[in-house]
């Protein structure tokens, strides 16, 4: 049986598609439109899921949007007539855009995939993200949580997973809401709210947490971890352009930071204000999750929704709260609503057994040697092509102890926001210029952002403080959602991934499911000492990870990378240049033979 889940008209547009309880493929619409966080009905990603299996719409029994358009509606409406007049502007604007797209989903959806109305199923937004998470999930039963900026009216969940149901206990209700808190202060420090959130946790370590008291004195968190807000300093729930009112930077004692600065001045002021944020979000997650296992009696915790992306506070959960094991959905944010959607429908509405859990994310598309090489010589790009992956692999290894920074493209690409060596770029991370040169002269990105380090999951305790001490399968760390302290005696030693705190966010690789990328880092050990690397996604600031050959090529040539590695052939240096780079046509018959399109 297959399922297809969507989500979109929010923010990441996606679908994913499972057959009989397992997810076959999953990729986010921005991958294939080249429209970083493309919300639009995700047309392409929904032809590649039904190419990747060989199938039609016709074959697959139905279809899941990811929430309820209409209980959605309902929120904006009574939210706007509350604040009105204030919410005059931000009302105008979003009727434009609810009565032209976003109320007319199920027609939308019936008129696109030509499918009959009985095919067609809504899940609610959480419920989805909880489906995500507990359906995806190694556990039998498990307490769930989510938290996010807002779905229906919903703002975070916790619940019950058992076998093949989920039973929702509680919810949090918008405005008050973890996840537009977050954004509200995304904002105040200068950064681009949905975009900016992993910039403020990434600046937060430069800061102190000095000013969690005036925090505190416009919201309130509840022993068991949920959150009032004082509205009186936010304007969310009425504003299009502002998160927060003149109040609130009285509060804070200074205006908002212009986002026109970017990274020219890292004030010290907001960085501790960005510390002080994500001091009050970790006592927030930390409190829900321990209260909730603590009720239930279930110390296994799944969690998703945007917030679960909060990597730092994800690592702490274990070791501060009765959690024993933590799941989190790779692609916790909507995108994974997708997944969630349609594991819901299989589970808990069909009553369809469990099939076992999510254990990789590779999930997008693939190219063979054939399509590789028909883009190299259709371009005329000089390469080399290494047939012997051990004589590969090697030669990556050498070029990294070199200094190199390459490009990795090999595999299917990953489902949800991080690159786990599949579209990765990859350098030494003993190296401390490479951070740097990362920065400055391939992402062309703030140059406070850190690394994520990709490290042998059977080491990774040797090098990092892992939770429990590295005990038991630690889940989130092979999908990068873990920030743990590297191990004080061995930040000399790799530089360029120890963020100024001493952290870094880690990928634990896992052999058996990239078994070229855990051996290329087994040699580069092998030379080096050092089982871990720098892994950072391969794209340029701005734009979605790449998704071709030709999308790789063109941000290898735009880039001071030193070399491409199109599975196991290499481009070097010289061979730069612009290409058309629009995107391959995956084609379904034969071997998927992919051709360039004008």
């Amino acid at each position: 049986m297959y399922i297809l889940g969507l989500s979109f008209y929010y923010h990441d547009g996606s679908a994913a598609l499972i057959k009989d309880g397992v997810v076959v493929a999953a990729g986010e619409e921005e991958r294939f439109s080249r429209r970083k966080h493309d919300p639009g009905y995700p047309e392409r990603a929904i032809q590649f899921c039904l190419d990747h299996e060989g199938i039609t719409i016709d074959d697959v029994e139905y279809v899941v949007f990811y929430e309820k358009p209409f209980v959605k509606f309902e929120r904006l409406l009574i939210t706007h007539l509350a604040t009105f007049p204030r919410s005059m502007k931000v009302f105008r604007e979003s009727m434009l855009a609810w009565m032209q797209k976003k109320l007319w989903v199920k027609s939308h959806i019936l008129e696109k995939l030509k499918i009959p109305k009985s095919k067609l199923l809504f899940a609610d937004h959480h419920m989805s993200h909880a489906a995500a998470a507990f359906y995806s999930s190694p556990f039998d039963n498990a307490s769930i949580l989510t938290l996010d900026g807002a779905g229906e009216w919903t703002t975070s969940v916790q619940a019950v997973g058992k076998d093949t149901s989920i039973d929702i206990r509680r919810e949090m209700r918008f405005p008050h809401s973890v996840g537009l808190l977050y954004s509200s202060f995304t904002a105040y420090c200068g950064f681009e709210v949905n975009e900016g959130e992993y910039k403020l946790m990434g600046m937060a370590p430069y800061g102190e947490p000095k000013y969690v008291d005036r925090i505190k004195k416009m919201i309130r968190i509840n022993d068991d971890g949920s959150l009032w807000q004082d509205m009186k300093y936010f304007a969310y729930h009425f504003s299009a352009s502002n998160s927060f009112t003149p109040a609130f930077e009285e509060v804070m004692g200074r205006p908002a930071r212009d986002p026109a600065l970017g990274d020219k001045s890292l004030d010290p002021f907001y960085c501790d204000v960005a510390m002080s944020i994500q001091r009050v979000t970790e006592e927030i997650v930390l409190k829900m999750a321990d209260h909730l296992v603590k009720e239930t009696g279930i110390t296994e915790l799944c969690m998703a929704g945007g917030v679960a992306l909060n990597s730092v506070a994800n690592a702490k959960i274990i070791d501060n709260t009765a959690v024993t094991d933590l799941y989190v959905h790779p692609a916790a944010g909507d995108d994974g609503c997708a997944v969630g959607a349609a594991l819901w429908a299989y589970h808990h509405l069909l009553g369809k057994p469990r099939t076992g859990p999510m254990r990789h994310a590779y999930l997008g598309t693939e190219y063979n040697d054939a399509q590789i090489e028909e883009f190299l010589t259709t371009n005329d790009i000089a390469f080399e092509k290494i047939e012997d992956d051990e004589a590969f692999l090697e030669r990556v290894a050498q070029d990294l102890v070199d200094g190199n920074v390459g490009g990795w493209f090999r595999g299917r690409f990953e489902w949800g926001p991080r690159s786990l060596g599949s579209r990765s770029i990859i350098a030494d991370c003993r190296k401390e210029e490479m951070k740097e040169k990362v920065n400055a002269k391939i992402k062309f990105r703030e140059a406070f952002r850190p690394f994520a380090p990709s490290v042998l999951q059977e080491r990774s305790n040797e090098w990092f403080e892992m939770p429990n001490n590295g005990v038991g399968e630690m889940w989130p760390a092979r999908f990068m959602l873990y920030v743990v302290p590297v191990r004080e005696e061995k930040r000399v030693e790799i530089p360029a991934i120890t963020h100024v705190d001493g952290s870094g966010r880690l990928q634990t690789v896992v052999k058996e499911f990239n078994p070229a990328y855990h051996r290329m880092i087994e040699l580069f050990a092998e030379k080096t000492g050092v089982p871990v690397i720098l892994n950072t996604s391969f794209n340029l600031k701005g734009e979605p990870i790449v998704e071709t050959p030709a999308q790789a090529f063109n941000t290898f040539s735009r880039s001071e990378m030193d070399v491409l590695y199109l599975r196991n052939y290499i481009v070097q240096k010289d061979a730069k240049k612009i290409i058309d780079s629009t995107p391959f046509m995956l084609r379904p018959e034969g071997d998927r033979v992919a051709e360039m399109v004008s």
